[in-house]
């Protein structure tokens, strides 16, 4: 392909979250004015959703940045509108307000659906953490709550907010003289096994430190209020409360493929939706099973790649390799979670007290991480 383009490549990308951003970000290093970007998204704002899980324990909320100024500053024009359908053949994205969008590339970044998993628990959502456990952690506090227990589904979703909610609830009972006994029921074979052995048995010595007991290799059930199946085998716990994360869906985008039977966008090993031309998608939409803001990140990276080659830029497109990094909270100070994934688990498995990454944020993107760190240094903290 030559490298220069009569006209710039239009790239629309659907979605604000983290992958949307880090795509927009690698695309203005690696394209430059080689792709003129718009961004579709349906809110005002970008929140830094994994600071929300402290929000319950009256911390600063997590911060919030428009999107109108971050899109400026990038240099894509923003939408603020909904995906609705796909007409791929025709290259050409429908909105909620009827309005329709061309495009030479797409990047889905539509994120994923939450739904309840269990009948009788408190479902989290990160949009309002703090309305759904405020009380919760009143009622620790005082003294009314005596057994809590954290459900993680299967299939699991991004697992570690039910370990900080954990340990910090427990951490404030500590403080506050109050008895409670905490449980977490998990599918996974051991606490945040997809980091590996080193970092999941620092995990497990943190939980059990704060008398947090952790029931792996388990499948939940609520039959009635505070009542916990358990299975395999014959166990039930009684519980004050049930709090559970949510089960994960891919999004209604008609005309898009679903790889899997919950809807999941599927995406080759350079983030290619599969079937369709010139159309790639990152983040919880996609079928990888990590839903995690760092591997969103890694593949928007991968996607703008390609994209970037297709505009004629002098760009080698690169496989979708994921690394975790995580920062867990809740322990004295946080703990730095890193893993290559391979498989079912992580390889090169790496656990600190101290950040083994740069700038060391929730969510580890190469761009969007640095971006957001030199408009506001202290935020992310």
């Amino acid at each position: 392909m030559s490298s220069e383009r009569e006209q710039p490549l239009r790239v629309l990308i659907a979605g604000g979250g983290v992958a949307g951003l880090e795509a927009a970000l690698a695309l203005r290093d690696l394209a430059g004015e080689r792709v003129a970007m718009m961004m579709l998204a349906p809110g005002s704002d970008f929140v830094y959703r994994p600071m929300r899980v402290r929000e319950p324990f009256a911390y600063s909320v997590a911060q919030r940045y428009p999107l109108e100024d971050m899109a400026r500053e990038i240099g894509a024009e923003l939408r603020r509108d909904k995906f609705k359908w796909l007409d791929s053949a025709a290259r050409v994205v429908h909105t909620e307000e009827g309005v329709e969008l061309s495009y030479d590339a797409l990047i889905l970044a539509l994120g994923a659906s939450l739904r309840p998993r269990f009948k009788h628990a408190v479902t989290l959502d990160d949009r309002r953490l703090d309305e759904q456990l405020h009380g919760l952690v009143q009622d620790v506090e005082g003294g009314y709550v005596r057994r809590l227990v954290f459900l993680i589904p299967q299939p699991t979703p991004w697992p570690l907010p039910a370990y900080e909610l954990a340990l910090m609830t427990a951490r404030r009972a500590f403080d506050m003289s109050a008895d409670v006994s905490i449980s977490v029921v998990t599918p996974e074979d051991a606490p945040l096994a997809i980091f590996g052995s080193a970092a999941s048995d620092a995990v497990q010595r943190l939980l059990a430190e704060n008398r947090i007991e952790t029931i792996t290799s388990a499948h939940a059930e609520t039959p009635a209020a505070g009542k916990v199946e358990i299975h395999p085998g014959p166990r039930r716990l009684n519980a004050d409360r049930v709090v559970a994360l949510p089960e994960l869906f891919g999004p209604p985008a008609r005309g898009v493929p679903k790889g899997s039977e919950n809807g999941f966008i599927p995406i080759d090993d350079r983030c290619q939706v599969r079937g369709l031309d010139r159309v790639y998608a990152a983040g919880d939409a996609t079928d990888f099973p990590i839903k995690h803001g760092g591997i969103a990140a890694q593949q928007a990276d991968t996607a703008a790649g390609a994209i970037a080659a297709l505009a004629g830029a002098p760009v080698q497109p690169s496989k979708f390799h994921p690394v975790l990094h995580a920062i867990l909270l809740g322990g004295d100070r946080p703990l730095y979670l890193s893993a290559h994934v391979t498989g079912g688990h992580g390889s090169s498995s790496e656990v600190s007290d101290t950040p083994t990454w740069s700038p060391p944020t929730k969510i580890a993107a190469r761009y969007l991480g640095p971006f957001l760190e030199s408009g506001d240094r202290a935020a992310l903290r």
